[in-house]
This record gives C-alpha cells, sequence and structure tokens, in this order.
C-alpha cells in the first residue's frame, strides 16, 4: 500500500511538472550564417544557438567539409530582457572559409537540451569567383601579402625579396623571410590569472596565404580579442629588419588548472611568388615601375617562380602556479582579481503571500565568468530557490570587467522579521598576493501574515492568471482527482492483497522459512545501494556532461540525507557546521569540501574535462565511504 502511494504521489507531481512545462518557453534550435554571400577568398560565420533551454547538454555541428574552418567551435551565451521577457541563449560559432565557389547547403544541426534532441534549420550560403564587399576577406588579386584572408588598407611596404636570383638557396630565402611568432604577455601567472596569446605572421615576401589551423587552448577558458582573419597588417622592426605583420590570432586566456601548458602551434599555407631577376632584367622599365604594376601585370610562367610551403609557429609553454593553499578561505570558488560586493532585497515588508527577491552584485576585473552565485545562510523559515544570473562584461579588457548579478527568489512561510546574515565573497588578489575576503551587512525583512495566496518567485518560471492558477483551479476542483486516486487505491489494495496471499500460501505448503531482517543485515543493504549509480552509467557511456551533472546530483543528494539537511539549504558552510556537531574527522570534512569545489568547477568550465571523471568518481566515493563510517 505503501508503495502504491508513493507511485501515485510521483505520478501526481509528473503531472503537475508536466502542467508546469506545457505553460514555459519551448526551447528553440537556429542555425544562421552570415554574410549569405561572399567571395571564395572571403570569410562566413556560422551560429549554431539554443535559446531558453534549462539546460544545454550537447550541440553536435553539421558536416562542414566544404569549408577551412578558421575558428571554432566557440562557446557564446548571454541572457537579455527586452520589455520584461527575457531570453537566453547557449550556443557555438564558426569561421568558415569555402573551399571553392558555388552554391552550399549546410545541414541542420543537432543539439541535446532538457532531455530532447532538437534539430536546427537547414542554411544556405553563396560563394562568387569575385569579392562581394560583405566580408573581412581581400580579394585583390597575386601578389598582395596574405590576399586571401587580409584586405590592405594602406599600400604595403616594398621588399626587393620577392626577386630570386640564379643558384640562391630558396629554403633559406623563406625561412628568413616569411614565419609565425608568438607573443605571450607573461611566462608564468595563477591559476585564473589572464594571459594574452598573439600569433602573428611576419612576411617580406609576395604570397597568398590561408590559416590551415588554428591552435586549441586546452586547459584554458577563452576569450577572442581579435576575429580570426584580422584584416589589417602593420610594419614591425624585428632583429634589425622590417617586416609586413598580420596578427592571426589575438586571446585572453584564463588557465583552469596548474603544471605546465603548453600553448599550440598555429599553421598557414603559403604559395609564395617569386619573380626570376634574369626576366626583371629584360624589362625596359625598371624594376621600380615592375614592383608598382606586379599585381596588374601578366608575367609569363618563364618569368615567375612559385613555392608552396607551410609554416608553422613553435609551441609556447606558460608555466601556472597553483594558488596557494595558506589562508585560503574556506568557501574560495576560485574567483581571481579585485572585485566588490553589494547586496540588497528588492523590498523590505511583504507579507506570507508574496514572494521576495534577494540581488548580490559582484562587480570589478578578473576572471568574471567563472564567479559563482555566493552562499547564502537562509533564516529558517525562509525557502530559498535556485538564483538567476544577469551579467554585463566587457570581454574585450585584460582582464575582463563588469558585473554579474545573481537573484535569489525567495518565499516566507511564517511571519516575523528575519535577519539575513552577511554575505562572504572570497576572492585571490594577484598584485597583492593574498586571499581578501569581502562581507555585505545583515538585511533584516518584516513579514506580515497573509490570507493564504500560495506566493510564486518571479525566478520560478510559473506564468499565473490573474483571476486563478493552475494549481487553485486543481484544488477548487479536487474531486476530480480524489475519486480517480480512491479507485486506483482501492485496485491496488486488492492486488496487493491477493498476491500477500498467494505468497503466504506458497510458504506455507512448502514450509519456508522468512530470515529475519537484523540491524547488520539492514547496514549492509545500505553498502550495497551505491549512491552515485547514475554517474556510474554516465561515465561508461562517456557522457561528460551528463556525468558531472549526475555526479553533483548523487553527491549533494547523499550529503543532505547524511546530515540531514535540506537540499535547497544545502552549502559547504551548514555542511561544516553539521559535521563539526557530529565530531566527523577532520580529514573528512576537507574532503567534502574539496570534492564539492571540484565538482562546482567541472560544472562551470564550458567542456567538463573527461579525463577527470575516474578521478573525480574516485574522490566521492572516498568521502561517501568516509562518513559511512563516521557516527550518525
Amino acid at each position: 500500500m505503501v508503495l502504491l502511494s508513493k507511485k501515485l504521489y510521483l505520478f501526481f507531481i509528473f503531472l503537475v511538472f508536466a502542467a508546469q512545462n506545457t505553460i514555459t518557453a519551448q526551447a528553440v534550435f537556429t542555425a544562421t550564417i552570415s554574410p549569405g554571400t561572399i567571395g571564395k577568398n572571403e570569410t562566413a560565420e556560422l551560429r549554431l544557438m539554443v535559446e531558453n533551454a534549462r539546460q544545454v547538454e550537447q550541440i553536435i555541428p553539421p558536416s562542414l567539409k566544404d569549408f577551412i574552418i578558421l575558428s571554432g567551435p566557440n562557446q557564446e551565451s548571454g541572457m537579455e530582457s527586452v520589455n520584461g521577457v527575457t531570453r537566453q541563449f547557449i550556443g557555438i560559432t564558426y569561421q568558415l572559409k569555402p573551399r571553392a565557389s558555388g552554391k552550399f547547403s549546410i545541414a541542420g544541426a543537432v543539439a541535446k537540451a532538457d532531455g530532447k534532441t532538437l534539430k536546427s534549420n537547414l542554411v544556405v550560403l553563396q560563394v562568387t569567383k569575385t569579392s562581394s564587399g560583405t566580408s573581412q576577406a581581400n580579394t585583390s588579386a597575386g601578389f598582395s601579402g596574405l590576399s586571401s584572408l587580409f584586405a590592405e588598407p594602406a599600400v604595403q611596404s616594398s621588399f626587393k625579396d620577392y626577386i630570386i636570383k640564379k643558384g640562391e638557396n630558396i629554403p633559406e630565402k623563406i625561412n628568413k623571410n616569411i614565419f609565425i611568432k608568438v607573443d605571450i604577455s607573461k611566462p608564468t601567472c595563477f591559476i585564473g590569472e589572464p594571459v594574452v596569446v598573439t600569433y602573428k605572421l611576419y612576411t617580406r615576401l609576395k604570397s597568398e596565404s590561408n590559416i590551415t589551423k588554428n591552435p586549441s587552448f586546452n586547459g584554458f577558458s577563452v576569450i577572442d580579442l581579435s576575429p580570426p582573419g584580422n584584416n589589417y597588417y602593420s610594419i614591425e622592426k624585428l632583429n634589425g629588419r622590417e617586416y609586413n605583420v598580420y596578427t592571426l590570432r589575438k586571446s585572453q586566456l584564463y588557465p583552469l588548472q596548474a603544471g605546465t601548458a603548453e600553448v599550440e602551434s598555429a599553421e598557414v599555407e603559403n604559395n609564395i611568388h617569386f619573380i626570376k631577376e634574369e626576366y626583371l632584367k629584360q624589362q625596359a622599365n625598371g624594376l621600380d615601375d615592375m614592383f608598382r604594376e606586379f599585381a596588374q601585370t601578366a608575367i609569363p610562367a618563364e618569368g615567375v617562380q612559385d613555392e608552396k610551403v607551410t609554416l608553422q609557429s613553435k609551441p609556447a609553454v606558460i608555466t601556472v602556479k597553483a594558488l596557494p593553499e595558506k589562508e585560503k578561505p574556506l568557501f574560495f570558488k576560485g574567483a581571481v582579481g579585485n572585485f566588490t560586493l553589494e547586496a540588497g532585497l528588492e523590498k523590505n515588508t511583504f507579507t506570507t503571500d508574496d514572494a521576495g527577491d534577494l540581488k548580490v552584485a559582484v562587480y570589478g576585473q578578473g576572471n568574471m565568468t567563472m564567479v559563482n552565485a555566493p552562499d547564502i545562510n537562509w533564516p529558517d523559515g525562509i525557502e530559498p530557490y535556485e538564483p538567476q544570473t544577469k551579467e554585463q562584461l566587457n570581454k574585450l579588457a585584460i582582464p575582463v570587467s563588469g558585473t554579474k548579478v545573481f537573484e535569489y527568489p525567495f518565499t516566507v512561510t511564517k511571519p516575523g522579521v528575519y535577519k539575513i546574515p552577511s554575505i562572504e565573497f572570497s576572492f585571490f588578489n594577484v598584485k597583492e598576493g593574498r586571499y581578501k575576503t569581502i562581507t555585505t551587512p545583515p538585511l533584516t525583512l518584516t513579514v506580515a501574515k497573509g490570507i493564504g495566496k500560495r506566493p510564486l518567485p518571479e525566478g520560478s518560471n510559473i506564468k499565473t492568471n490573474t483571476k486563478e492558477n493552475f494549481f487553485e483551479t486543481l484544488f477548487t476542483n479536487r474531486w476530480l482527482i480524489i475519486v480517480p486516486l480512491a479507485v486506483l487505491l482501492l485496485a491496488g489494495l486488492l492486488l496487493w492483497l491477493q498476491k500477500d496471499n498467494k505468497i503466504q500460501i506458497v510458504a506455507a505448503r512448502k514450509n519456508l522459512v522468512v530470515p529475519l531482517v537484523t540491524e547488520t543485515a539492514i547496514e549492509l543493504n545500505k553498502l550495497a545501494v551505491n549512491p552515485l549509480s547514475l554517474t556510474e552509467e554516465k561515465m561508461a557511456s562517456r557522457d561528460t556532461r551528463g556525468y558531472y551533472e549526475a555526479l553533483n546530483n548523487e553527491v549533494r543528494k547523499f550529503l543532505a540525507d547524511h546530515f540531514q539537511i535540506g537540499l535547497s539549504t544545502l552549502n559547504k558552510k551548514r555542511i561544516a557546521e553539521e559535521a563539526d556537531k557530529k565530531g566527523i574527522a577532520v580529514q573528512t570534512c576537507l574532503q567534502i569540501q574539496q570534492l564539492l569545489d571540484d565538482m562546482e568547477w567541472q560544472l562551470y568550465t564550458p567542456f567538463g574535462g573527461e579525463d577527470k571523471m575516474q578521478e573525480m568518481y574516485s574522490q566521492a566515493d572516498a568521502v561517501i565511504h568516509a562518513l559511512n563510517k563516521e557516527p550518525a
């Protein structure tokens, strides 16, 4: 009977959840390409965006075999509010260069979001043989630097190195006059401290060049400071010689883990054109006239020597230092930079019929994209909901600057005066080389008794009718569910009694002995149930995103059950307090805190590391076993 009641309860919850889903915004997956028409040596941006999804698990791009991928996939996410309508989105973008001219249809992509499989629309790109004028690429003919990538706003510096003499060592001449160089703003940094990496092509030759491999920055959070195929160049002097310099890529990197990180090389394919010196000597106009008309003159094949060469930059190394453990605050979440903290209530006085809203703002400079919502020590009687995040960031600043606002909707069950304690936020200040903890003043709110109307916080995403909401309609006509439930309950009870009667008859006939359920058996059964069963399944299927979500949910549920803390109020501070009351070993407490920090880190990182899955599982399993051995 208990089992049946539980199933009926779950069925009821499912109905409520389904009704809730029907009135919330549906996830939409769209693909766009801009511009729609380009020249064969120009670039276009493909954007694959999922809107209004609570959780995006995976985006699977279409086949891009007809294009050279200059950059991507680059993750993009955000939230905007227009006329009270909030739109949130997450997706990936690619910078593409076509391999040929023609009309290309890019098939729809596939995304997994909110447990569903979504498919985007098909997009069409028209590639002409000449420049369309809508892209940043340049289609000037012949010998114009990186002509397939860059438009040149001014006349290039005139170097005579494009002239090849008879018997001259061509590989040596190429190596001396065209190469890729990587500039790193600092060779050593802390975790979360920004490093700017710039890839430059230095050239004194005439060539058509394409980026064939963009560096991937594994182990870093990446913000590109200039778009791939930046169309401007500068003149720089290196080792006493001037070069035309093109910026291939400039990125702001935030290291995620300590150790030696190798920044991968960039690769550029060059079709270099030399003019033979003996051909120039036959021309009456001289070198200056020839240079001036070089791009337009039809030079016979015997006067030109073409060389195709692929250049690679040398790998660069960044030494990433771990943040110091000494004086590390208990609730430090990885923020690095210099920040200010403010908090306030939308209103300080309301009734139990209303919903409250606590806003916490973190602003300053640092690894803002990785700043998480601070933990709130909610007083008893307040029921909080998951915080919503809004941000205004300048990602082109070094380091990133701006503001992140966390909105915590909540309801109050009983009238009275409540005091929300000071909110703490800890960060590591690189310039000062130490941790800092900033706090807000305590907040007080007065709640009066309402008339009994159920409050709905703004962040709960439940739309209400002005006359009556779904729940009011449901309970006003509760006989519509009571009668079917009673029938189902009675039928289930009859079936259970019949089954139980049959079992007793069979046991009596066979003289079966029913074993006693001892305390030892209960303990063994408790250990036999693996709290990380779903996590194991996700690890076996190598579902990285699903694995970290399952791990986070199952570990938090285990800790909530073990310490008898509500999931909505579970945080590291409450766990530390309860562990201290129960006399949990200090080593176990440190393991718990480290596990929670690692889980938060992996969840916030755009793509959780697959190589960390087994290590994280072992870490969680060790915590669970340690707590099971501790006194209850």
